[in-house]
């Protein structure tokens, strides 16, 4: 059963005024995408819209397609039914930030090369790196923190500069709409500051901004927007539209409890398969 220890408090709620772009048209549209997995759907029917510069954070319980979501639309996954629309006016690059035990990080590599391989596309086949390619790669690491890393090989890097150092490969091919697959699993609260301030940043500059997490507590109090997929799409609104009792207990089978910590309310998913760093063991 759904327990909520404070049911009358609101979800907590961001202050947008301050790096709110003006949304004019949708950036991307998802309707009615089916995706089937081992002979069963993985997505079913899901439809949604992202509008420019809007940041959205995904949530669900695991197996709940978001990673699926996230690798259809970057087309590395076929979806069985539906559509994915891209842009709208003008062209726009997909950048595409993994899960981390989807990367072999014990590949010899190192941060440089990384970053340069966003630039692949704006170089033809058999050319080196120009200067103007160098100077994309360099601008793009100092825009998330990692200036002082570009020759260290990528297996070196704590959880959190690796994540942003797949943001930097994806400023590097100059990607508008950013999707990052739970990028906040497994890092420590300081190392997620400090990539929620890249995204606040970049989010300033006109990105936007794609996010699963199983972070409940962050994607209430710091998104504009909540997709609650359980292979379908539950619920979709602000955070105030997302956070009710029976949205929630659809999302995870009502195996929801939030404590009231201070200021700020922790939400906590009470099941065997959630992960979550900062939540109470």
């Amino acid at each position: 059963m759904l327990k909520l220890e404070a049911p009358d408090r609101p979800a907590p709620q961001i202050n947008t005024d301050a790096h709110r772009i003006v949304h004019t048209r949708p950036i991307l549209k998802v309707r009615g995408l089916t995706v089937i997995y081992n002979g069963e759907a993985a997505l079913d029917d899901v439809t949604f819209s992202v509008q420019d510069g809007e940041r959205i954070a995904i949530i669900g319980p695991n197996g709940a397609g978001k990673s699926t979501l996230m690798k259809t639309i970057m087309g590395l996954l076929q979806a069985q039914a539906g559509t994915i629309e891209v842009g709208g006016e003008g062209t726009y690059r997909l950048g595409y930030v993994p899960q981390h035990e989807g990367v072999d990080w014990g590949f010899p590599v190192s941060v440089r090369d990384v970053v340069m391989m966003g630039r692949t596309r704006h170089m033809r086949w058999y050319q080196w790196p120009s200067k103007a390619q160098q100077q994309a790669v360099d601008a793009a690491l100092e825009r998330v923190g990692m200036a002082d890393f570009g020759e260290r090989q990528i297996g070196e890097l704590s959880g959190g500069q690796r994540r942003r150092v797949f943001i930097a490969r994806a400023l590097a091919q100059e990607a508008r709409i950013l999707l990052l697959d739970e990028p906040f699993s497994g890092v420590d609260t300081r190392a997620q500051a400090s990539m929620m301030a890249v995204l606040e940043s970049l989010q300033r500059d006109g990105m936007t901004i794609i996010l699963s997490t199983h972070d409940l507590g962050l994607a209430f109090s710091q998104f504009e927007k909540v997709l609650a997929l359980r292979k379908r799409v539950i619920a979709y609104g602000t955070p105030s539209d997302v956070y009710r009792q029976d949205v929630l207990a659809q999302l995870y089978g009502g195996q929801l409890a939030a404590w009231q910590d201070g200021k700020q309310v922790t939400l906590f998913v009470d099941d065997q398969h959630h992960h979550c760093a900062d939540c109470p063991e």
